[in-house]
Protein backbone atom coordinates (compact mmCIF):
# COMPACT_ATOMS: atom_id res chain seq x y z
CA UNK A 1 0.00 0.00 0.00
CA UNK A 2 1.28 3.46 -0.85
CA UNK A 3 0.54 6.66 1.07
CA UNK A 4 0.55 10.14 -0.44
CA UNK A 5 3.70 12.04 0.49
CA UNK A 6 5.66 9.15 1.94
CA UNK A 7 7.95 7.68 2.89
CA UNK A 8 10.37 10.37 4.05
CA UNK A 9 13.38 10.35 1.76
CA UNK A 10 16.56 8.99 3.43
CA UNK A 11 18.53 12.21 2.89
CA UNK A 12 15.73 14.29 4.41
CA UNK A 13 15.42 11.86 7.32
CA UNK A 14 19.17 12.05 8.01
CA UNK A 15 19.09 15.85 8.33
CA UNK A 16 15.82 15.82 10.30
CA UNK A 17 17.07 13.24 12.82
CA UNK A 18 20.37 15.08 13.27
CA UNK A 19 18.44 18.26 14.11
CA UNK A 20 16.06 16.33 16.40
CA UNK A 21 18.93 15.07 18.55
CA UNK A 22 17.40 11.82 19.79
CA UNK A 23 19.27 10.33 22.76
CA UNK A 24 19.34 6.76 24.05
CA UNK A 25 16.45 6.22 26.45
CA UNK A 26 14.42 9.19 25.15
CA UNK A 27 10.68 9.20 24.81
CA UNK A 28 9.93 10.47 21.31
CA UNK A 29 6.89 11.09 19.14
CA UNK A 30 6.50 10.76 15.39
CA UNK A 31 3.44 12.86 14.65
CA UNK A 32 2.01 12.18 11.23
CA UNK A 33 3.98 8.92 11.13
CA UNK A 34 2.85 7.90 7.63
CA UNK A 35 4.77 4.78 6.63
CA UNK A 36 6.65 4.49 9.92
CA UNK A 37 10.12 4.82 8.41
CA UNK A 38 10.98 7.77 10.67
CA UNK A 39 9.40 5.96 13.65
CA UNK A 40 11.66 2.96 13.03
CA UNK A 41 14.76 5.16 12.72
CA UNK A 42 13.90 7.02 15.94
CA UNK A 43 13.37 3.68 17.73
CA UNK A 44 16.88 2.62 16.70
CA UNK A 45 18.27 5.81 18.24
CA UNK A 46 16.30 5.59 21.51
CA UNK A 47 17.28 1.95 21.95
CA UNK A 48 15.50 -0.67 24.00
CA UNK A 49 15.18 1.72 26.96
CA UNK A 50 13.33 4.34 24.94
CA UNK A 51 9.73 4.80 23.92
CA UNK A 52 8.44 6.03 20.56
CA UNK A 53 4.85 7.10 19.98
CA UNK A 54 3.75 6.93 16.34
CA UNK A 55 0.65 9.04 15.69
CA UNK A 56 -1.45 9.36 12.54
CA UNK A 57 -5.12 10.09 11.86
CA UNK A 58 -5.21 7.84 8.77
CA UNK A 59 -6.05 4.18 9.37
CA UNK A 60 -3.92 3.11 6.38
CA UNK A 61 -0.89 4.93 7.81
CA UNK A 62 -1.38 3.30 11.20
CA UNK A 63 -1.58 -0.11 9.56
CA UNK A 64 1.59 0.45 7.50
CA UNK A 65 3.46 1.82 10.53
CA UNK A 66 2.52 -1.26 12.56
CA UNK A 67 3.95 -3.45 9.78
CA UNK A 68 7.10 -1.32 9.46
CA UNK A 69 7.72 -1.37 13.21
CA UNK A 70 6.75 -5.00 13.89
CA UNK A 71 9.07 -6.48 16.49
CA UNK A 72 9.98 -3.12 18.03
CA UNK A 73 8.50 -3.25 21.56
CA UNK A 74 9.36 0.39 22.30
CA UNK A 75 7.00 1.62 19.54
CA UNK A 76 3.39 2.42 20.48
CA UNK A 77 1.10 3.34 17.57
CA UNK A 78 -1.86 5.68 18.11
CA UNK A 79 -4.61 6.29 15.56
CA UNK A 80 -6.11 9.76 15.84
CA UNK A 81 -5.41 13.46 15.70
CA UNK A 82 -2.16 14.72 17.21
CA UNK A 83 -3.92 16.94 19.75
CA UNK A 84 -6.09 14.02 20.90
CA UNK A 85 -2.97 11.94 21.48
CA UNK A 86 -1.21 14.79 23.29
CA UNK A 87 -4.26 15.20 25.56
CA UNK A 88 -4.25 11.48 26.46
CA UNK A 89 -2.04 9.92 29.15
CA UNK A 90 1.50 9.31 27.88
CA UNK A 91 5.10 9.56 29.05
CA UNK A 92 6.66 13.01 28.85
CA UNK A 93 8.00 13.49 25.33
CA UNK A 94 11.67 14.49 25.05
CA UNK A 95 11.69 15.06 21.29
CA UNK A 96 9.06 15.13 18.57
CA UNK A 97 9.20 14.82 14.80
CA UNK A 98 6.20 16.23 12.95
CA UNK A 99 6.01 14.91 9.42
CA UNK A 100 2.49 16.11 9.02
CA UNK A 101 -0.10 17.57 11.30
CA UNK A 102 -3.14 19.72 11.32
CA UNK A 103 -3.17 22.54 13.85
CA UNK A 104 0.64 22.71 13.86
CA UNK A 105 0.71 25.82 16.09
CA UNK A 106 -1.41 24.08 18.74
CA UNK A 107 0.71 20.92 18.49
CA UNK A 108 3.90 22.94 18.98
CA UNK A 109 2.35 24.79 21.93
CA UNK A 110 1.30 21.51 23.58
CA UNK A 111 4.73 19.93 23.07
CA UNK A 112 6.44 23.03 24.48
CA UNK A 113 4.11 23.12 27.50
CA UNK A 114 4.94 19.47 28.12
CA UNK A 115 8.64 20.33 28.27
CA UNK A 116 9.65 18.73 24.99
CA UNK A 117 13.39 19.37 24.48
CA UNK A 118 13.42 19.33 20.66
CA UNK A 119 10.82 19.57 17.89
CA UNK A 120 11.47 19.11 14.17
CA UNK A 121 8.77 19.83 11.61
CA UNK A 122 9.12 18.78 7.98
CA UNK A 123 6.95 20.90 5.70
CA UNK A 124 6.42 20.79 1.96
CA UNK A 125 4.08 23.79 1.92
CA UNK A 126 5.45 27.30 2.35
CA UNK A 127 2.42 28.20 4.47
CA UNK A 128 3.12 25.33 6.87
CA UNK A 129 6.76 26.39 7.14
CA UNK A 130 5.78 29.99 7.89
CA UNK A 131 3.11 28.96 10.42
CA UNK A 132 5.60 26.64 12.13
CA UNK A 133 8.34 29.28 12.33
CA UNK A 134 5.90 31.85 13.74
CA UNK A 135 4.52 29.39 16.31
CA UNK A 136 8.03 28.53 17.47
CA UNK A 137 9.10 32.21 17.55
CA UNK A 138 6.07 33.12 19.66
CA UNK A 139 7.11 30.49 22.20
CA UNK A 140 10.80 31.46 22.07
CA UNK A 141 11.90 28.02 20.86
CA UNK A 142 12.73 28.64 17.19
CA UNK A 143 16.28 27.54 16.36
CA UNK A 144 16.50 27.38 12.57
CA UNK A 145 14.86 26.53 9.28
CA UNK A 146 16.61 24.58 6.53
CA UNK A 147 15.43 24.40 2.91
CA UNK A 148 16.63 21.09 1.54
CA UNK A 149 16.68 20.07 -2.11
CA UNK A 150 17.91 16.60 -3.01
CA UNK A 151 18.52 15.31 -6.53
CA UNK A 152 19.23 11.70 -7.46
CA UNK A 153 21.21 10.39 -10.37
CA UNK A 154 19.70 8.25 -13.09
CA UNK A 155 20.85 7.02 -16.44
CA UNK A 156 19.74 8.86 -19.56
CA UNK A 157 21.04 7.83 -22.98
CA UNK A 158 24.04 6.09 -21.43
CA UNK A 159 24.91 9.16 -19.39
CA UNK A 160 24.12 10.33 -15.90
CA UNK A 161 21.58 13.02 -15.17
CA UNK A 162 20.10 14.27 -11.91
CA UNK A 163 16.40 14.37 -11.15
CA UNK A 164 15.26 16.53 -8.21
CA UNK A 165 12.82 15.32 -5.60
CA UNK A 166 10.44 17.81 -4.03
CA UNK A 167 12.17 20.38 -1.81
CA UNK A 168 11.35 20.40 1.89
CA UNK A 169 11.57 22.81 4.81
CA UNK A 170 13.03 21.38 8.00
CA UNK A 171 12.17 23.60 10.95
CA UNK A 172 13.86 22.99 14.29
CA UNK A 173 12.75 24.29 17.62
CA UNK A 174 13.61 23.51 21.20
CA UNK A 175 15.32 24.52 24.36
CA UNK A 176 18.98 24.19 25.30
CA UNK A 177 19.51 21.32 27.71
Amino acid sequence: MELPGGPTQPEVMAVSLEKLGVRPGDTAADIGCGTGTVTKAIAALTGAGGCVYAVDRRPAAVSITRETCAGLPQVDVFEGEALSFLSSPHKQIDCAFCGGSRDIAAVIARLDEEGCRSVVVNAVLIETAVDTIHAMQERGIFREAVHLQVSRSYELTERIMFKPINPIYIIHGGREC
